[in-house]
């Protein structure tokens, strides 16, 4: 792949619509804060992510290491889309701990699947930042929800 990925864009559009569309719904809703330093490494994972799964970084990146990686890459992202999806409808008026592990680690999965199987280096840097600060936010958060 070029410096463009089109399909990694794909998949955080995707990612993003039913947040957007959950967060322009519940407007009032805003979780206590769970400590500075946590929120700023799941912002940082956060946007070092996507920005990864859109963009390729010359010499980090050292494409799919293995035939079939393409393949592999596609079905993951989108397995894991699916269920994010899925998961985000069942779960839309419900606040337990399932529903937090289940929107917070899938996203992290997502973002670790695509920087192995494309061997992209601060993708998978930047996802394991992600999912330590959001699943930990997000388990924090259920007893405010």
């Amino acid at each position: 792949m070029d410096w463009f990925n089109i399909y990694g864009l794909i998949f955080v559009a995707t990612l993003l619509v039913p947040n957007i569309v959950y967060g322009a719904l519940h407007r009032d809703v805003q979780p206590p804060k769970c400590g500075k330093v946590l929120e700023i490494c799941e912002q940082i994972g956060r946007y070092g992510a996507m920005a990864c799964m859109v963009f390729n970084i010359p010499y980090v990146v050292f494409g799919f290491w293995f035939a079939g990686g393409f393949a592999a890459y596609l079905f993951a992202g989108g397995a894991l889309l699916f269920l994010y999806i899925l998961l985000f409808a069942l779960f839309w008026r419900k606040s337990h701990l399932a529903k937090a592990l289940a929107l917070s680690v899938l996203p992290t999965l997502l973002f670790l699947a695509c920087g192995v199987l494309f061997l992209h280096i601060p993708l998978i840097v930047f996802a394991a930042i992600f999912g330590y600060a959001h699943i930990t936010i997000s388990c924090k958060n259920v007893k405010y929800i």
